[in-house]
């Protein structure tokens, strides 16, 4: 059975691809900085199989995939082994199996020997051998070039994208990942003179010339909803959503005026959930138009974390100063929650606390998230500062002070 992982790939789509397989990958550690998780790849470590696969901490497309333990693989090129229990992953069958290259590169500070082919490198440790190296000294930077000894043995392998390890970015998506599916490559939203008035989305598809399936190609396109748009309007405009959610029974209808709190709900309210774009649309149950939308970070260290995929947003942010006219800023994924308030400044409210849980006996092993409202939009921020969702709401409702009603599902 062949798993396939290709440079590129989205992280959710490489996480289901192990979840599907659970019985014969086992043992998938999710590795990353809790406090800074832009500082650090984002990393699936297999430790039975002794692979790792890094993912870029901002696009959180696949960047890396690092074989780290050679002796719990097989591995092979052209249909040819260069590494199974019978075949040793030497410099004499690297060299048989993928031909010259440049001379190796040695790292001191590693005491590692590294050849590299074009989106290939071996690593050769220093320690295993018994004949001293061969090496020009006056490389710049502490590296030398040199000769391998032979019989040494692959250390480690990386598979990544371009002319070097070190430089090399996670590549755009591969058609073959879309799989039918639309992703967005950013959404800006849009403004009014209030505030939010809706959502403007580059999307990505793969398409395909007609009845020709050999010249799929990437197709990009622009899309805008807003608030008010029916249900209808939405499906012709971002097509079918992966799942629609009805909200539960309000469970802060304790705090309504009192005629209220007891009048069970007719109907509910319902999202639209479009995984892959990191958007959630909830409509209103009587009128059937928007009334919220929802932008999802997919930060590592949320509870929903890799349910959506990440939403490349950019917010802008009307800044009044008591002087001057005021001006525009721009929050995105990746503005902390303390740059926000500095430029909005800080609410007048005390936060609400969220707590999440599958079950009212489970704990949220990632603990509670904090959500501030202003400008007619609920930032919900986690105890790293990092935002981990953005509610958008329309200008209809009746009052812009945070209810528990508007929080993030």
């Amino acid at each position: 059975m062949a798993l396939l992982f290709f440079a590129g790939m989205p992280l959710a789509q490489a996480v289901a691809i192990l979840q599907k397989h659970c019985r014969i990958i086992k043992n998938v550690q999710v590795l990353y900085s809790e406090q800074s998780p832009l500082s650090h790849d984002l990393i699936l470590n297999l430790t039975q199989d002794g692979i790792k696969l890094l993912f870029d901490a901002f696009n959180q497309r696949l960047k890396v995939i690092e074989v780290y333990d050679l002796t719990k693989v097989k591995l092979k090129y052209c249909g040819v082994h260069f590494n199974s229990q019978a075949i040793a992953p030497t410099i004499e069958q690297i060299d048989q199996s993928f031909g010259a290259t440049h001379p190796g590169v040695y790292n001191s500070a590693e005491q590692l020997f590294h050849l590299n082919f074009r989106g290939l490198s071996f690593s050769f440790q220093l320690d295993s051998w018994t004949e001293t190296p061969k090496y020009e000294p006056n490389f710049a930077h502490g590296l030398a070039s040199l000769q391998i000894p032979h019989g040494a043995t692959v250390k480690r392998m990386y598979i990544y994208n371009g002319n070097s390890l070190q430089d090399t970015k996670a590549p755009l998506m591969p058609l073959s990942c879309f799989l039918g599916n639309v992703y967005a490559e950013n959404v800006d939203v849009l403004r009014d003179g209030t505030g939010p008035s809706g959502l403007r989305l580059r999307l990505l598809t793969a398409g395909c010339g007609p009845g020709v399936l050999a010249d799929a190609k990437m197709r990009v396109f622009e899309r805008c909803v807003y608030f008010g748009d029916s249900c209808q309007d939405v499906l012709s405009t971002l097509g079918s959503p992966h799942k629609v959610f009805y909200k539960s029974e309000d469970k802060m209808k304790i705090h309504s005026p009192s005629p209220h709190k007891q009048v069970p709900s007719k109907c509910n309210d319902y999202f639209f959930n479009y995984f892959t774009l990191g958007v959630d649309i909830l409509f209103d149950a009587n009128t059937h138009k928007v009334k919220k939308f929802v932008l999802h970070t997919n930060y590592p260290g949320h509870y929903n974390f890799n349910i959506y995929h990440r939403c490349e947003f950019k917010i802008p942010l009307v800044i009044k100063r008591d002087s001057a006219d005021s001006q525009t800023e721009t929050c995105t994924t990746y503005s902390k929650w303390d740059s926000i308030q500095d430029l909005l400044g800080h609410p007048v409210e005390k936060p609400v606390v969220l707590h999440r849980s599958s079950s009212p006996n489970n704990t949220n092993p990632f603990g509670s998230t904090f959500c501030f409202g202003l400008q007619r939009m609920i930032f919900e921020v986690m105890q790293n500062n990092h935002i981990a969702s953005v509610t958008l709401y329309g200008p209809t409702r009746p009052s812009s002070q945070l209810r528990t009603s508007d929080l993030p599902q």
